[in-house]
């Protein structure tokens, strides 16, 4: 990233600004303290408050009408047209009185439903409604189980006079009606409360229920009927206006943020000026742009400065995916080394290896392609896990997680093919190329190799970054520290193999990774990088758990599919308690199956990419970046009126 300041003339401000925001290359930042000495902070005036105004004014004709398909995005060549347009829509008065009496007519029809509900429920009263309604007493229709209406009417009737007329019971509810003195409402509503019982006023009615129900009837037929006359108007007025509302609100939304851009700059008599951060790959073309576009009266720069950049993240597509894990741990800095790429590779390696079953895999893989699909029949999954699942990461996320797990699904998918292992059993066929649980040393051995593997790297990239930022200590330190990982890998070896001997020059070697390592060590963090020894003994030896999460796994699909066979063949004298004994087994082997297919995407995952953060990570990546956050906006109903000579859409120089 480049930090760039633009001093141009007024009368191509708005020229600039508009190029700018379509181009969409430019954080805007506020001006230093320096410039503003010069410069006077600038405002929008009047014409942003026309903008706003007018914002304001189509997000709510927007928001009232009913979404129709909307037609070619319109282009508007000047701000002047934008208001010209915007002045010369006329559905404001209708619309508006519309959605007022649809609120309204909701709101009554909401309250009329409720009422008849009440009332269906309480026939047993036969007489005037209006009788329940005095200034001494306070009358209720309730609902409770048998039991709360006891403990209520005891402890009611301790208050003083009350009446309480019971209706029909049913199984395990009790209707009536309840009277008591207005003085001991407050006491009354406690007590219900506390008992779990269902009070309901009466409603302000004065006829009897059997003569109130007609009325409310066709009181409710008549809103739900102008409801949808209001509903039939509005949609007739969308259809013609719809596409022209949704085109202004977007136009006046994209020119209320170039506004918002005015409070950044600072703006002399006849001139302003702003600064900026763009991406160095964009420098020249944005300076050629605007030149084209106002020639020799712009002048663009860049700014020597210290400060920190934000970060830009930019990544092909499908390493692109995995930038939801590092934003997610936190964004780099702009100055570090992006560390997306190594995610990318490293983690489906680490997922496929833990998960290594073809059956498992394919299921995990379908689940995956059915996310990115969109969902499809979603509706029919249960409420609660659909509920769940939500809890966790909205639909877009899902989506883009199942991406990242697919590579680690194919890698999982190809190892089971190699082990021979399908959901846990053998296919009797053939017989794998390799054996997990008979070969668990051989596996434990590759783990240590790629745990020693990513700690170094860790290390290096620790190095380089050292060395850069000119950390002389630091890069000492980080070389020390590959010094001594391999170090302690080698004497780990040979003391494993019984290999170790004074008079043998590897030993030699392995012993002098361990002393020249913690000379480093020593040498450029002092007494503290005593602590970082255990460290990367630990963070190498923590990569096995790739190899005890996928035995894990096997052991117990081993284990469930043993048990369930053996429910299946075992015998018994009654063929009754043989059926029992088949569906237990089928029973637990489909649970069994699919927690341990849970515990194939969870642990997988979590354990996947906590290697990668924790024991990786922590070598050389610091985070706490701030986003780069260009100045422009994605559009669906407007295009840019102009096109420069560059051939880039932009939009048009607004009135002077």
């Amino acid at each position: 990233m480049v930090k760039v300041g633009l001093l141009g003339l007024k009368t191509d401000r708005e020229t600039v600004v508009a190029l700018l925001h379509d181009r969409g290359v430019i954080q805007i930042e506020p001006l230093r303290k320096e410039a503003l000495e010069l410069l006077e902070p600038e405002h929008g005036g009047e014409l942003q408050r026309q903008v706003s105004d007018g914002l304001l004014r189509f997000r709510t004709l927007k928001a009232s009408l009913p979404p129709t398909p909307a037609g070619p995005p319109a282009t508007f060549p000047s701000l002047d047209a934008i208001l010209r347009a915007a002045a010369a829509v006329p559905i404001d008065p209708e619309v508006l009185e519309l959605k007022r009496e649809e609120d309204a007519l909701l709101t009554e029809g909401r309250d009329v439903r409720t009422t008849l509900q009440l009332l269906e429920r309480h026939r047993y009263f036969t007489g005037p409604l209006r009788l329940l309604r005095s200034a001494q007493l306070l009358s209720f229709f309730g609902e409770s189980s048998p039991d709360a209406l006891a403990k209520l009417q005891g402890e009611v009737n301790a208050l003083g006079e009350s009446v309480l007329l019971p209706g029909p019971r049913e199984k395990e509810s009790v209707r009536f009606l309840l009277a008591v003195p207005q003085k001991e409402a407050d006491a009354v509503s406690r007590i219900a409360q506390q008992s779990g019982v269902h009070l309901a006023g009466i409603p302000p009615l004065d006829g009897t229920i059997e003569a109130e129900l007609p009325r409310l009837n066709g009181r409710r037929d008549a809103v739900e009927a102008r409801l949808a006359e209001i509903r039939t108007r509005l949609a007739a007025i969308s259809r013609d206006w719809y596409s022209r509302v949704a085109s202004l609100e977007e136009a006046l939304a994209i020119e209320n943020r170039k506004f918002e851009a005015w409070t950044r700059m600072g703006a002399g008599r006849s001139s302003f000026a702003l600064e900026g951060w763009v991406a160095r790959r964009n420098y020249a073309a944005l300076e050629t742009a605007l030149r084209q576009r106002v020639g020799d009266r712009i002048d663009v720069s860049r700014i020597p400065t210290s400060e920190e950049p934000p970060t830009l993240m930019d990544n092909p597509p499908g390493v692109r995916w995995f930038e939801f894990f590092i934003k997610f741990y936190s964004l780099p800095q702009s100055t570090e080394f992006d560390p997306t790429w190594i995610f990318a590779l490293a983690f489906p390696l680490f997922f496929g290896l833990m998960l290594a079953d073809a059956g498992y895999g394919v299921v995990i893989l379908g689940i995956c392609l059915w996310m990115i699909a969109g969902f499809p029949g979603g509706r029919h999954v249960p409420g609660s896990i659909r509920g769940f699942v939500t809890m966790i990461m909205g639909p877009s996320g899902m989506q883009l997680l199942a991406r990242t797990l697919l590579p680690g699904c194919l890698l999982g998918i190809s190892l089971g093919v190699v082990f021979n292992s399908y959901f846990g059993a053998h296919l009797p066929f053939y017989t794998g190329f390799f054996d997990p649980l008979h070969s668990a040393s051989k596996l434990l051995l590759l783990a240590g190799f790629i745990g020693l593997g990513m700690v170094t790297l860790g290390f290096a990239l620790g190095a380089l970054k050292a060395y850069f930022h000119h950390h002389r200590r630091e890069l000492i330190a980080k070389i020390g520290g590959i010094v001594f990982a391999w170090g302690v890998a080698g004497f780990g070896l040979l003391t494993i193999y019984h290999s170790f001997s004074v008079a043998r020059p590897i030993s030699d070697l392995a012993v002098a990774g361990l002393v020249g390592g913690l000379g480093l060590i020593l040498a450029g963090e002092g007494g503290q990088g005593l602590m970082a020894l255990t460290e990367i003994v630990s963070h190498i030896l923590s990569y096995l758990r790739l190899v005890g999460i996928l035995l894990a796994s096997v052991i117990l699909a081993l284990v469930i599919n043993t048990v369930s066979y053996g429910m299946f063949v075992g015998s018994s004298s009654s063929v009754a308690l043989h059926l029992v004994y088949i569906v237990l087994g089928v029973l637990i082997l489909v649970v069994g199956q699919m927690f341990n297919l849970i515990l194939g995407v969870f642990e997988p995952g979590i354990q996947g990419a906590r290697l990668i953060f924790v024991e990786h990570f922590s070598k050389f990546y610091e985070g706490n970046g701030r986003p780069f956050q260009p100045f422009g906006s994605m559009r669906t109903h407007t295009r840019p009126s102009a096109v420069d000579t560059a051939g880039r859409a932009v939009d048009a120089p607004g009135p002077t």
